[in-house]
């Protein structure tokens, strides 16, 4: 296989986009990646979203962004897997360019949530869950994510406290990225002071309903070189799934296809979690990065709590986690999501992350993007 790379990315503000329509939030993305990249054409192109036919009534999202993007007759896939829709579009880009079969193709993803009321949105996202003995009888994502959160105290210690810890710190960080859905600074008490949504999380422990698109041109390596862009290499792939169905699975306290989908990055990349020097990870709730931390193996279980409430996730801490702001303050349109990470990997391994975000050391970094509860997880490995 060919050594890839990223060398554009292109990204619009996440948020509350009443002004921008679903196209156009695409096509505002994918032209700024294509800019950056400094290419006028692409052989193939990938869109992660989630669920457009609920959202805004929309389907054959691949069609559609081909043709306002201007690049027809170019092949155009959407590709779905809850959450995790954009890391997988990502994915399916990296193995075109990998395989050589194309030489230059956009991994996108896209998604607009704000057109429909609460309720309707709450719908969408729960068909991400097992329709049939999850969704059916009443259960919704805070629901669950509530009683994985609740697993994880009754094993480990965690406390309403860590969690809050994480929401604080993704603040923090948000407030510094001029992309972001909420650049706001909030406090640990006024996290644990909100609403109760599902026990134990309250509304400032879930990342909210956003709109928004992202997007990256990916190239060999060797034509990089040609082009003369600076290029970020992917160097480690991972996907891996679980049981749908909470229920289904042998413990609520862990996640399994995290755990696998970086065995299998990191081996392909040949280095170990201990390389890694930051992550941009999926924290939907608060206690989604206590978790994902655990998986990687960056921390034992019950551990990423006290690391986090002791600072060691922070930007100068010993392992930055979403310097982004995350999920739960750039915002979660979730086809989108999973390219936005990587479009935040790629500012930090350039040194080029604004006001004053850039880590002090960026040279390897990890993308962890799911989907649901874990149903479906895909990581990524990138390199300076």
């Amino acid at each position: 296989m060919r050594d890839v790379a990223v060398i554009g990315i292109g990204m619009t503000r996440f948020g509350e986009l009443w002004e921008t329509s679903f196209r156009d939030l695409f096509v505002e993305a994918a032209r700024a990646a294509m800019l950056d990249a400094g290419v006028e054409r692409i052989d193939s192109m990938y869109v992660g979203c989630m669920s457009g036919g609920l959202f805004v009534g929309q389907e054959h999202i691949g069609s559609l962004m081909a043709d306002y993007l201007g690049v027809t007759p170019t092949a155009a896939t959407r590709v779905e897997s809850a959450c995790a829709s954009g890391g997988c579009a990502l994915r399916q880009a990296w193995m075109e360019v990998a395989s050589g079969l194309s030489d230059v193709v956009l991994a996108g993803g896209v998604e607009k949530m704000t057109d429909i009321d609460l309720n309707q949105a709450t719908y969408a996202l729960g068909t991400a869950a097992d329709a049939e003995y999850e969704s059916f009888h009443g259960a919704t994502f805070p629901g669950l994510y509530a009683m994985m959160a609740r697993a994880h105290m009754e094993r480990w210690g965690t406390t309403s406290e860590m969690l809050a810890a994480v929401a604080v710190k993704n603040h923090e960080n948000g407030l510094l990225n001029p992309m972001a859905q909420y650049r706001t600074r909030i406090t640990r008490e006024a996290v644990l002071q909100s609403t109760m949504i599902a026990d134990p999380l309250h509304v400032l422990d879930c990342s909210p309903v956003s709109d928004g698109a992202a997007a990256v041109v990916l190239v060999s390596v060797e034509l990089a070189r040609k082009l003369g862009r600076p290029a970020v290499r992917i160097t480690g792939s991972g996907q891996a799934s679980d049981r749908i169905a909470l229920h289904s699975r042998s413990d609520l306290a862990s996640l399994e296809s995290t755990r696998v989908a970086a065995e299998r990055a990191l081996a392909m990349a040949g280095v170990r979690i201990a390389d890694i020097d930051f992550a941009e990870v999926h924290d939907c709730f608060t206690i989604a990065e206590l978790m994902v931390l655990e998986a990687l193996g960056v921390y034992p279980h019950g551990q990423a709590g006290p690391a986090t409430l002791a600072g060691e996730t922070g930007r100068a801490g010993r392992f930055p986690v979403n310097p982004s702001g995350g999920l739960k303050s750039k915002g979660h349109p979730v086809g989108a999501t999973g390219v936005a990470q990587i479009v935040e990997i790629v500012k930090q391994l350039r040194g080029e992350a604004e006001n004053g975000r850039q880590l002090a050391r960026a040279r390897r970094a990890l993308a962890q993007n799911m989907g649901g509860t874990g149903g479906s997880t895909v990581v990524h490995i990138l390199e300076a």
